[in-house]
């Protein structure tokens, strides 16, 4: 693909996932889970109207569209209490700077000042650069503590498919791709209320982030470029549907959902194998390239949660970021909203 990538910096991805690859062929193995057709438990969040949210005939994948008037996205009709979330996305091509797509879940137009939320979000690059993806996890409305993890991957995120994950359930939080945990959060008394507790709907978003995702707003997005197309697939939803507002102030966030959890806490992706093990922490030593627990400028003393590994720490300056493939970041960014705010409909069951 033209202007993807420039030739040195292919050649060193190219080597590596091959070698990655190999690494983790005998570690993961798909997930047996269900996928769901985009009515049975989705709804247009907006775009749709202008025609930049278009559905396959079976209803089975989602094409999401950016031009200079809109963007789009889409969320699930319920909110669930734990759960895993998942789809098969293939991001846009060509020139992709200032370009953000998202798959997340959140409850911020419920809990507007205590919201909670689960990142995956993909970064676009000037020509030459690839795509970068960047997780979050907030808690209890702590924004102000951000716990954002950055990386690159070891494919083109533009040629084809490839499934993404998050797992969240009482104790832990797992963020995967394609099987591959790359990501663990294990809940701590120590976190408090920045654990995500409150039921959460998911989204997907294609939006316009100007004004930080690509070197801090350096690259705007180019609409010469235009119309940027994310595809969605493959869309899996498996948790414990919950009312928010209908649940009493006085009730525990899991009650209800006992059952679903501990169909939850059985499966297989619901614990990480030593060979997952091993193939994440692979990863993470050759592509992550920012974290928040070596961000020693920005929160001097580390998270409860940061596990600080020394043969990994001497890979990050005091910023947080790493030397992987030349790519640098900045340190901190304050985002805006991903979609205009939507109030809950009266049976406040859908974020939309």
């Amino acid at each position: 693909m033209a202007g993807f990538q420039s030739p040195p910096i292919r050649r060193i991805l190219t080597v590596l996932s091959v070698l990655f690859v190999l690494s983790l062929s005998t570690a993961v193995s798909a997930f047996n889970v269900s996928t769901l057709r985009f009515d049975e438990a989705y709804t247009p969040l907006f775009g749709h109207h202008n025609g930049n949210l278009i559905r396959s005939s079976d209803d089975k994948s989602v094409r999401l569209v950016l031009d200079r008037y809109t963007g789009s996205g889409f969320a699930s009709s319920d909110l669930y209490q734990h759960g895993l979330f998942s789809a098969s996305i293939k991001l846009p091509s060509d020139y992709t700077a200032g370009v953000v797509v998202a798959f997340y879940t959140s409850n911020g137009d419920v809990f507007r000042d205590t919201h909670d939320e689960l990142d995956f979000e993909f970064l676009g690059n000037v020509h030459g650069k690839p795509w970068r993806i960047q997780t979050n996890v907030y808690g209890n409305g702590s924004t102000s503590r951000g716990r954002e993890e950055r990386y690159l991957l070891w494919f083109d995120p533009t040629k084809e498919f490839h499934r993404y994950s998050i797992l969240w359930t009482e104790t832990h939080i797992i963020f995967y791709i394609d099987e591959v945990p790359i990501r663990e959060v294990v809940r701590s008394d120590a976190m408090g209320g920045d654990y995500p507790s409150k039921p959460m709907a998911v989204y997907a978003t294609l939006w316009d982030g100007s004004t930080w995702a690509t070197s801090g707003g350096r690259y705007p997005v180019n609409y010469k470029y235009s119309p940027f197309v994310s595809e969605f697939s493959d869309l899996v939803l498996r948790g414990c549907r919950k009312d928010p507002i209908q649940q009493s102030p006085s009730a525990a966030a899991g009650d209800g959902c006992a059952a679903s959890d501990a169909e939850l806490a059985e499966a297989e992706y619901a614990t990480i194998t030593p060979e997952r093990r091993q193939a994440m922490l692979k990863f993470r030593h050759k592509y992550m390239t920012y974290s928040y627990c070596y961000d020693a400028r920005r929160y001097p003393v580390p998270f409860p949660e940061c596990d600080v590994i020394p043969s990994e720490r001497v890979r990050f300056r005091d910023t947080g970021n790493s030397n992987i493939v030349g790519i640098r970041h900045r340190r901190h960014v304050k985002r805006g909203r991903r979609v205009p705010a939507v109030g809950m409909g009266s049976n406040s069951q859908a974020a939309i």
